[in-house]
């Protein structure tokens, strides 16, 4: 299997600063890029591996401290707590789709290949981009457009769709692409389908209720002074994770206590944002949009 360089590998894994002995984990194996780096530097401690892919399975290294779990991160709490792996000194999250799912036509996630409209990273799972774009109302379909998509004329690609769709089914990412091109501003064509693609993908597989349901289990399974790491690409999804880190609450509201001290189980180590270098998105397009933000338990 072909996987891309893990985006901001050193940045993130610097930021997880790794003890020998300790327990981490890797929310999103994919390739397995991160979690080389972490047992390169490990010691005698321990790796708990999450990917909801089985076909990531495959592409599991071979080390006695690592353990994989065939299971979405959403069920990180139960899954550590079974391996004896709570509480931990580290959690590392790329949120980033991985380049074989992308590169895969069969998977549906790529607009440069024909495929079904599948887009689902557990195949288990029965929602795929297919029910979406066939039979979600015309009004939701705008919801999630521009939601997860930010595409500004939601309303006139949904009404697209439910034109195409009245007539025979739209299967393939082919016959959506030909949809989305047709609503795209000339010479943009690419950005949009990215656009239109990502709102889907974002759908199916529930990604920011799985990322609020995992942001908010990291900090409890976290031990006082144990990191949290997150690469987003999305400004969806990142203002999630700045919102959790700064005040512990999805919508950026302030708790404070009797002293004024602000009460949030996290607390920021990098103030500023981190982005690729210019270098870095030359040699992989995929990072020109992540944002990498990390955290410390609150003792």
């Amino acid at each position: 299997m072909t996987y891309h360089r893990s985006v901001l590998l050193e940045e993130s894994i610097s930021l997880l600063g790794i003890k020998p002995g300790g327990i981490y984990v890797d929310a999103t194996y994919g390739g397995g890029g991160h979690s080389r780096e972490i047992l390169a530097q490990l010691g005698e401690g321990k790796l708990v591996a999450f990917d909801q892919d089985e076909e990531a399975l495959d592409n599991r290294i071979d080390d006695p401290r690592l353990v994989m779990v065939n299971a979405n991160f959403r069920y990180l709490r139960n899954f550590l707590k079974l391996h004896r792996a709570s509480p931990c000194d580290g959690i590392l999250a790329d949120l980033g789709i991985s380049s074989h799912q992308i590169d895969h036509a069969e998977r549906g996630f790529s607009t440069r290949f024909d495929g079904r409209l599948d887009m689902r990273m557990d195949r288990k799972k029965p929602l795929t981009a297919r029910t979406i774009i066939n039979e979600y109302p015309e009004k939701e379909l705008v919801r999630l457009f521009q939601e997860y998509g930010e595409i500004r004329n939601a309303r006139k690609l949904a009404m697209r769709i439910a034109e195409s769709r009245h007539n025979r089914p739209i299967e393939s990412t082919a016959e959506l692409c030909e949809i989305g091109n047709s609503c795209a501003e000339r010479g943009r064509e690419n950005k949009y389908l990215a656009q239109l693609f990502q709102a889907l993908r974002m759908e199916v597989n529930q990604e920011t209720e799985v990322l609020r349901e995992f942001l908010r289990q990291a900090s409890q399974v976290l031990k006082p002074g144990g990191r949290l790491v997150v690469i987003a690409y999305h400004s969806l999804e990142d203002k999630l994770v700045k919102n959790f880190i700064r005040t512990g609450d999805f919508e950026g509201t302030l708790t404070k206590d009797f002293y004024g001290n602000i009460i949030a189980p996290l607390k920021a180590i990098n103030r500023k944002v981190i982005v690729p270098s210019d270098e870095e998105i030359a040699e992989n397009n995929r990072a020109r949009s992540a944002k990498l933000r990390a955290a410390e338990k609150v003792a």
